[in-house]
C-alpha cells in the first residue's frame, strides 16, 4: 500500500524523508464523531511498511463541527520516532504498523 502524492506532505525526521497525508474527506463514521481522526505515514524513497496513526481527536471535516485539532509536523515527528522505536521498519516490505497517539489537544491555560 502506497500514499497517493496529491495532498500529501513531507517531513525529514533524522535525516530520512518521509511522505504523511491526512485522509481529505471522513469516513462516514469519521463524519459522525464515532471513529477517532487517522493519517498514514510512509517513507519517501522507499517502498515498505506504512504506519498507520490513530489519534483521539475529530476529523476536522466531521459533520458536527467540533474545534478541529491540527496534525501538526511536530506531531508527526514525534510520532514517527516512537514507532521507529516500537519496532516499524518503513524501509521493509510488510504489513502496516499501527500506532495510537494519546490526546494531543491543547491545553487551557490558567492564568
Amino acid at each position: 500500500m502506497a500514499l497517493t502524492r496529491k495532498g500529501s506532505r513531507l517531513i525529514t525526521v533524522d535525516g530520512i524523508v518521509y511522505r504523511w497525508r491526512v485522509r481529505g474527506k471522513p469516513t462516514y463514521d469519521q463524519a459522525l464523531c464515532e471513529r477517532p481522526l487517522t493519517f498514514a505515514i510512509e517513507q519517501a524513497d522507499r517502498k515498505g511498511s506504512v504506519l498507520l496513526v490513530s489519534m483521539p481527536q475529530n476529523h476536522p471535516s466531521n459533520w458536527f463541527g467540533g474545534p478541529p485539532v491540527p496534525v501538526l509536523p511536530s506531531t508527526v515527528a514525534a510520532v514517527v520516532r516512537r514507532a521507529l522505536a516500537e519496532g516499524w521498519r518503513p524501509g521493509e516490505p510488510a504489513a502496516a504498523f499501527h500506532v495510537t497517539v494519546p490526546d494531543v489537544s491543547p491545553k487551557p491555560q490558567t492564568p
